[in-house]
């Protein structure tokens, strides 16, 4: 027998948080037993919280071989029991024990339940969602019970007093009832929960070892006992002729009055709990062996951490202990709290964003150093998520234990979107989605007519009927039989009633799916295959074969319920990965250990995480219960942050802002600096890394991009443009070269608004209409006309239904004030001409320009002046805009009528220039005339000279532009750039130059 299990029992062990946990443990077993031969250390058995833990161990022993051949350890989860495991399986310990139930049959079932007792839960609508949510927070009050071995036989008919809100007398009733169903139905399937057999196994091995304990050597290593049985089972091992427990971060330098007040928050008070209930004085734990080498920059981190942690009520006289701590050091020229911050370091990133990058940073430097190891330990899987992605651009692929959320992978988005096409069939978005999925085979496969597809009909305002949307494709038939075939593939999952089962739906969702990645040859490609797609397709069968008594669901009720469902699963992303760094969660660092650690997420909320809020106890009918408070869980997070601390090398990351909103550091965090700065010390800072982050993806020398001013050559220029290009060319010239001459056409975005664009050419086509057809009859008649037409003009133009009660009511007020206006300007029997097209060609320096308009309106009248008039649905340009040219178009329209520009028109020297604004509010309609004949030049121009003096600016303005040297520069007029908004400002990096004091043209 080795030594270091000899004498009498009970054997208790710690190894000091800033030890390596797994590799001293192996070192020590190693140590024991390889002396008495190869198949003594075969034949221990070593118990680990996790299976990670397990792992982590068989790694250590393998260094510890150091290369050489060894049979190790067999190594078990406390946490993770599976069926064939000994010593847990097979045996006697669970021959009459039902099988567990699966996790996701469980969620159907628990879901049905809280269905059956909805009665029970005034003001809740039941839907699918809901009940699943519901059976979520059920699942987690039986799970606490289970592990906690708390017995409610006796009902829960005392555990609300008269004196509690009514809310928990309902939760009393629901829970009551959930638990006389629930056995029930277990029985009836033949299955167990999976914590209660869990903790019956434990319970019943604890029994059995504490009545025969076994003769072998048993390590129980890195457990903190929280669960009862684990308690029970640990001080068994403790007992056993070769057994100990090995505990993690023990601190046996808490002074005893600080060590009776431990609480429930404390990092200590698991192992407070443990040693309590064993009857064990901490102060007769005893070092591991491997673990007792000198460590004086250890020990003193180990023992700052702690002091820093300490419970509250300690924490009053900080400055006598930082004495104190300095009077162990022993000699002046030592410092124990400056030793102790050696290797400890401090950054604050601003965003999530910046964290990750610091995070990858800092992994990806470790690299290389050759056999340098780190690992990022935090409880944010989100984090988790964004610093492996930000490592994969060096194609670094870190082992993380974290995976990812299932609603992540390509087959679950596929289903979501299937999901979400039974909810809006005509969405274009979700079409689109469907359309672009890389898992996505359309039958033809020929991506330019998904793209033709796209163009034509799935972006700008939406289609309302799948015929108005084929309707669209008239101009690229090929894209038709790819519409056609998503036509039939969406509609194969409408929803007959307005609730169906979930199984149906879930069939139909399975089919769907198949009918998109069908590749034409009756297979799926790779649809449900990887760690995604087979989870996709094992919970579509659960549902399908499970979900039968759930209850029925709307089709937007399914796809909530499917997205839910979909974010509880967890997805391992398997494949190879980095076998130097590692992304670990809180529980699993505890006997993981790297050259450097990087604990980040130290928020308040994130790390420690919130107090859980128990949606069926309060805090006084836990206790009465025997439960434990929710705070139990921040001392567990304290100990896992403690036992990580205290590493060699630890970076600890804090974010100032999450999510867009001002975050609270961790209270570890802030105790840790207060205690250095007690000392007159700080914790050092890392700016190189920060400054790395933010300079990675910027030049080295940061020069803000200045305005914009290309120069194409002047043959390039154009000769020819319409008034609103003119108009364009004096504010923004640089929109000109966009669109212009570089032929850059904005795409309309999928699903796009009914914005004031579509109203102004709905008013527009009305106007045109009206005109053709001006009726003789009363004013009535012309108003309902108008009115009629207007609506016509937005349904065609894609307004939706429930859009148009509002445009109702605007039309018809417009259309009487448009009635009134035409009898009134008609009186005199002008000409009307509407929506006329007419040019204009002079010289500009011997070379001819053309210059274009199309004519809103034109009325000539007795008098053979020609008026023109533009219809505005927002505001009127102000005089000042017409006369110096920044507003040309009712100037320069008058100028090509008075040259005789438009074909069928006299011409007809300058008249008025009005604009007809039409709201539909009050008044609904405004007529504001900017030129006259006999105008004052001012705030009503003399149309004659506003004419002319706009055929002499853009005469001067076209010769700026013949001359090669001159640039077609961004935003030439800023006092228009909030009424003027431009498709191309993005192109132009408006935002950078504008906001950067940089205003030289490259």
């Amino acid at each position: 027998m080795s030594a270091l299990l000899t004498g009498p029992g009970p054997r208790w062990f710690n190894i000091p948080a800033y030890r390596p946990f797994a590799q001293d443990l192996a070192s020590g077993l190693h140590d024991a037993l390889a002396p008495q031969g190869p198949e003594a250390l075969s034949q221990a058995l070593v118990l680990t919280p996790t299976r990670r833990g397990a792992r982590a161990v068989a790694d250590a022993f393998a260094q510890v071989a150091g290369g050489g051949a060894m049979l190790p350890p067999r190594m078990r989860p406390l946490g993770d029991l599976e069926g064939g495991e000994p010593p847990f399986e097979p045996g006697d310990l669970a021959l009459d024990l039902p099988a567990a139930i699966d996790p996701l049959k469980r969620r159907f079932e628990l879901t049905r339940l809280a269905a059956n007792h909805w009665d029970l839960l005034p003001g809740r609508e039941l839907t699918a969602a809901a009940a699943l949510e519901m059976a979520d927070a059920l699942a987690g009050f039986l799970d606490g019970l289970q592990i906690e071995e708390v017995a409610v036989e006796d009902g829960l008919a005392g555990l609300v007093d008269a004196e509690m809100a009514e809310h928990w007398q309902v939760s009393r009733l629901f829970l009551e009832a959930a638990l006389a169903d629930w056995p029930q139905r277990l029985t009836a399937l033949g299955v167990m929960d999976v914590s209660a057999r869990r903790v019956r196994l434990l319970r019943r091995l604890a029994e059995q070892w504490t009545e025969a304990p076994p003769k072998g050597v048993i390590v129980a290593a890195g457990s903190t006992g929280t669960a009862p049985a684990t308690r029970d089972l640990l001080i068994a091992i403790a007992a056993a002729p070769q057994g100990c427990v090995v505990l993690p971060g023990l601190d046996q330098n808490l002074a005893d009055t600080a060590w009776a007040k431990v609480d429930v928050q404390h990092p200590q008070g698991a192992l407070k709990r443990l040693l309590d209930r064993a009857g064990v004085d901490k102060s007769t734990v005893r070092v591991w062996p491997a673990s007792g080498r000198v460590d004086l920059a250890g020990r003193w981190r180990q023992r700052i951490v702690n002091e820093a942690l300490r419970p509250a009520e300690e924490t009053a006289d900080w400055l006598g202990v930082i004495g104190k701590l300095r009077a162990e050091g022993g000699t002046p020229d030592v410092d124990p709290i400056a030793e102790g911050l050696k290797g400890l370091s401090a950054i604050s990133a601003r965003t999530e964003d910046e964290a990750a990058t610091v995070v990858a940073l800092l992994l990806r430097e470790t690299l290389e150093t050759p056999d340098r190891t780190a690992a990022l330990v935090t409880p944010d899987p989100a984090l988790a998520r964004r610093v492996a992605a930000k490592l994969a651009r060096w194609g670094v692929v870190p082992d993380s234990s974290a995976g990812e959320s299932l609603a992540g992978s390509s087959c679950a988005i596929l289903a979501a979107l299937t999901a979400r096409a039974a909810v809006d069939p005509l969405d274009p978005v979700t079409l689109l989605g469907l359309l672009k999925h890389p898992l996505s085979r359309p039958a033809d496969d020929q991506t330019p007519n998904s793209r033709a597809l796209e163009r034509a009909a799935l972006r700008g305002p939406r289609a309302r009927t799948w015929a108005a949307l084929k309707a669209r494709l008239a101009k690229v038939p090929q894209a038709l039989p790819l519409a056609e075939r998503l036509e039939v593939v969406v509609g194969a999952l409408a929803w007959t009633h307005e609730l169906e089962p979930v199984a149906r739906a879930a069939r139909r969702t399975a089919a769907a799916m198949e009918a998109l990645a069908d590749d034409g040859a009756g297979g799926t490609g790779e649809l449900w295959t990887g760690h995604g797609g087979e989870a996709t397709a094992r919970l579509l069968s659960g549902l399908i074969l499970d979900a039968e008594r759930l209850p029925p669901a709307s089709a937007r009720g399914f796809a909530e319920l499917l997205q839910r469902l979909m974010a509880g699963e967890t997805v391992r992303a398997g494949g190879a990965t980095h076998p130097r760094l590692r992304i670990l969660g809180a529980i699993e660092a505890r006997l993981v250990r790297a050259d450097r650690l990087v604990l980040a997420g130290l928020e308040e909320g994130v790390w420690p995480a919130a107090a859980p809020t128990d949606p069926f106890l309060s805090r006084p009918m836990r206790q009465t219960l025997g439960l434990p408070s929710p705070e139990r869980r921040i001392g567990l997070a304290a100990h896992d942050f403690a036992q990580a601390a205290c590493a060699p090398e630890v970076i600890l990351l804090h974010t100032e802002r999450r999510e867009g909103a001002p975050s609270v550091k961790s209270r570890w965090l802030w105790r840790l600096e207060t205690l250095a700065k007690g000392a007159d010390l700080a914790i050092p800072g890392r700016p190189q890394v920060l400054d790395w982050a933010r300079g990675l993806d910027a030049p080295d020398t940061y020069l803000p991009y200045g305005r914009p001013s290309p120069k194409p050559p002047v043959s390039d220029r154009p000769s020819k443009l319409f008034v609103t290009r003119i108009e364009a060319l004096a504010r923004d010239p640089y929109t000109v070269w966009a669109r212009d001459i570089l032929q850059l056409r904005r795409l309309p975005p999928p699903d796009e608004a009914v914005d004031a664009k579509l109203r102004g050419t709905a008013i527009h086509r009305a106007f045109e209409r009206l005109a053709q057809s001006w009726p003789d009859a009363a004013p009535d008649a012309a108003a309902a006309r108008f009115e009629a037409y207007y609506l016509e003009a937005l349904v065609a133009e894609g307004m939706a239904p429930e859009g148009l009660a509002r445009e109702t009511a605007l039309a018809r007020e417009a259309a009487r004030w448009v009635a009134e206006m035409e009898i009134s300007r008609r009186a005199d029997g002008r000409v009307i001409a509407v929506e006329q097209t007419g040019e204009l060609t002079f010289d500009v320096e011997g070379r001819p320009f053309t210059v274009a308009a199309k004519a809103d309106r034109i009325e000539i009248g007795p008098d053979g002046l020609g008026h023109v008039l533009d219809f505005k649905t927002g505001a009127a340009p102000s005089a000042r805009m017409v006369r110096t040219g920044f507003s040309p178009q009712l100037t320069l329209t008058a100028a090509i009528l008075a040259g005789g520009g438009f074909v069928g028109l006299p011409a007809a020297a300058p008249g008025e220039l009005v604009y007809l604004q039409v709201t539909g509010r009050r008044p609904a309609g405004h007529t504001t005339v900017r030129g006259s004949p006999d105008g004052d030049g001012k705030q009503m121009l003399r149309s004659q000279d506003a004419v002319e003096g706009a055929l002499s600016g853009l005469a001067r303005l076209i010769a700026k532009y013949r001359d090669p040297d001159r640039g077609f520069t961004s935003r030439l007029a800023p006092q228009f750039v909030k009424l003027y908004a431009s498709d191309y400002d993005h192109l132009a990096r408006v935002f950078e130059w504008s906001t950067s004091g940089e205003d030289d043209a490259t």
